[in-house]
Parts: C-alpha cells; sequence; structure tokens
C-alpha cells in the first residue's frame, strides 16, 4: 500500500531537528546540500543533480504524460545566535535556523519520499528544488535559474512556514505577496571641526537628522495612499568617541519595499531629490547608491487555484484563508519569472505553546504540526497537478 504524508510526519519532525542543530549560512550550506542529497537518494526513483556546490534538485518521472510542475524549498540559515532551550538547539555558535528553512527542507524532503513511493499514480513530473542562499541577494534562486533549473517547468510552487499565522491555517493569495526588498546608502559630507565652534562647520549629523525626517515625506506625499511602499532609515553611522568633536560624515542605510514595479523604479529619484534639497539648503553634499534587491512576488492566479485545491483536498476547507501580503521579499520570485508560480504560507504560530516569537528572532520556532501540515499540501498538489 502506497504512504502517505502521515506515514513519513515523525521522520520530518526528525529531519528538521537535525537541520536546526546544524545550520550553515547561506552559500556555505555543504553539509546541508549533502544530507538532502544523500537522503533524496535513500527514496529510489529520483534523478539526483546539483545544479550549484551547495543545493539539490531532484525530478521525479511520473507514471503517466504531463507537464511539469516544481516545488521548492530554501535551505540556508542565519547569522543569529539561538537562546531556545529545547533538546535541539543550533551547535554552531552565531548560527541559527531563525526562519523556518529547516521545517521547509524537511517538508519537501516528506513530499518527495512520499510522492516518489507513488510515482505511478503521477502525471508528468514533479522537481524538488533544494536552493540554497535565500536570505542574502542576489539570491540563490537567480544562481538555480541561470543553471537551467526551471527549463521545461510549466508550474512551480513553494512555502513558507509562517510565525503571524495561527496553525491549521494556510495563507494563499493571488497577486502581490511579498514586497521587492531594496536597499540605500546615503553618505552626508559635511566639513568637520570643534563643538565649541559649530558656525565653523557643516554639521553632517544635524544634516543627516533632517535627512532622516524629510525622508518619510517621500511615502507619505509622493506615493498614492493607495499604493503600498515602505521606506526605512535602519542604520545610522557617525561622528567618534569624543564628545567635542563634530564629524564631517555621516552613513545612513535602509531599505524601501514596493509591489508595483513602476513605483519601484521611481522610488530612487525622489529619494534623491530630497536628499539633494536638504544637502544643498544646509551646504553639504551628498553620495547615495542604491541596490535592486529580489523582486516582488506576485502570484499567478492559476497557481493560486491549485494550492487552494490542494489545501482544501489535504486539510479541509476550514484550514484555508486569504494570505495576508507582507512588505517582505523572497527570492521564490526569480522562478515566477521562468513559470506561473504561487508561495504560500503554513500557520506555525501556537499561543498555548508559547510559539509566537517573529522570523529572525533569537527564540523563533515553529509548531512542529505544521510540518505534517505543509508536506500533505505539497503532496495534494502533485496529485491535483495535470
Amino acid at each position: 500500500m502506497p504512504i502517505t504524508a502521515t506515514d513519513v510526519r515523525d521522520q520530518v519532525i526528525s529531519w528538521r531537528r537535525h537541520l536546526h542543530r546544524h545550520p550553515e549560512l547561506s552559500f556555505h550550506e555543504t553539509n546541508t546540500s549533502r544530507f538532502v542529497a544523500e537522503t533524496l537518494g535513500g527514496f529510489g526513483g529520483l534523478e539526483i543533480s546539483r545544479p550549484s556546490a551547495t543545493s539539490v534538485m531532484a525530478r521525479l518521472k511520473g507514471g503517466r504524460p504531463g507537464r511539469t510542475l516544481a516545488m521548492r524549498a530554501d535551505i540556508d540559515a542565519l547569522p543569529i545566535h539561538e537562546k531556545n532551550a529545547h533538546d535541539f538547539v543550533s551547535s554552531s555558535p552565531g548560527v541559527m535556523h531563525a526562519c523556518g528553512h529547516d521545517g521547509h527542507t524537511a517538508m519537501l524532503l516528506g513530499a518527495a519520499k512520499v510522492l516518489a513511493a507513488r510515482r505511478a499514480e503521477l502525471a508528468g513530473e514533479i522537481r524538488f528544488i533544494f536552493q540554497h542562499a535565500e536570505e542574502i541577494p542576489p539570491g540563490g534562486a537567480e544562481e538555480l535559474v541561470r543553471a537551467g533549473v526551471m527549463e521545461g517547468v510549466d508550474l512551480v510552487i513553494g512555502a513558507h512556514l509562517w510565525s503571524p499565522l495561527q496553525v491549521g491555517k494556510v495563507g494563499v493569495k493571488a497577486g502581490a505577496l511579498m514586497a521587492a526588498p531594496d536597499a540605500f546608502t546615503i553618505t552626508i559630507l559635511g566639513s568637520g571641526g570643534h563643538a565649541a565652534l559649530p558656525q565653523q562647520t557643516v554639521d553632517s549629523i544635524a544634516v543627516a537628522a533632517q535627512v532622516v525626517t524629510n525622508l518619510q515625506h517621500v511615502v507619505a506625499r509622493n506615493v498614492d495612499p493607495l499604493a503600498s511602499a515602505v521606506l526605512s532609515v535602519t542604520r545610522i553611522a557617525g561622528g567618534g568617541d569624543a564628545y567635542n568633536v563634530i564629524p564631517g560624515r555621516v552613513e545612513l542605510g535602509g531599505t524601501v519595499r514596493t509591489f508595483d514595479e513602476t513605483l519601484r523604479a521611481e522610488m530612487p529619484r525622489l529619494i534623491e531629490r530630497i536628499v539633494s534639497g536638504v544637502t544643498s539648503a544646509h551646504g553639504a553634499r551628498f553620495e547615495m547608491t542604491y541596490e535592486r534587491g529580489y523582486r516582488p512576488v506576485i502570484n499567478d492566479a492559476g497557481a493560486a487555484d491549485l494550492l487552494r485545491r490542494a489545501v482544501v483536498a489535504a486539510l479541509g476547507s476550514d484550514a484555508l484563508v486569504e494570505a495576508t501580503p507582507t512588505m517582505g521579499g523572497e527570492d521564490f520570485s526569480a522562478y515566477q519569472q521562468k513559470a506561473p508560480g504561487a508561495f504560500f504560507f503554513v500557520g506555525a504560530r501556537c499561543e498555548e505553546s508559547g510559539i509566537v516569537n517573529p522570523h529572525h528572532h533569537e527564540c523563533f520556532d515553529v509548531d512542529e504540526r505544521a510540518l505534517d501540515y505543509g508536506t500533505r499540501i505539497f503532496v495534494a498538489a502533485a496529485e491535483a497537478w495535470r
């Protein structure tokens, strides 16, 4: 009798705990990718390849003709020192799976095991992509796309264990789901001097403070209120250890997050106009760099419909909710440039168990029931695929 997601539930949890105990940073997932490849190799019936040094792809040919469905999981961890108290905390100081990628990997491994055992029932090809380096732009997805992992793919799906969403709920949405996270650095160039003689200086700190304040007008007074944009100054660096020295240089850094590509392209100009006006008014100069991050994740309607049907088939209609868009970014968008695709959120929050911390927190955790739910949805999506 073919195995089901229920049959691999405990193994999925075990895989997740192993991966959590042994996290690796982006572009350094050597042991993680080896573990994934070796685990996949034990299932049988999979064509396993290594499209990059620290990623893995497995292809499963179904028993009937059909199209190709790709499923993606990210495998990298974050430079965070874990402060959880469970018995599978990170064994690598300063490195932690604080975003759920260990769970994503375990869920997709579980789905691969179930589907490999049931390949005669499947139509077309199921392609499992275990991607490195989601956390660091330009991201591993672009590298894998260049390596050809999306060649011949007709549709792609991916999941994220989601701490804002209660366990047992799954969020699916057509259209904009995750934003494009771009980054900027602005250097304010003044003229330093003695704090007792400010009239002889161009105070870069005072000018930088005005720049920070006025940058809030970029969104508040230049962006349509019905559009979505977030501009955050997240870093200020300037001055030394002396209290009586006005520095001549201050550096600001931050992010801009948008869904709409037209607005995204306009934001650097709006920022530069504000910074130019403020610095000019105070006799300072500036330098600015602007780096485009991942594209926004825009879910295809057909792919979202497949996921809705999979959620209902796997968990029942009560589990399905409309996903709330987030201004967070995800390089899953790179795959969507090659084929229609949809990303979905698997609820992983549980107040009763104290699993409430946000992503990238030193005490981040997931309700492990979510691992079973995610595995079931991947399996159901493959079964519904034609």
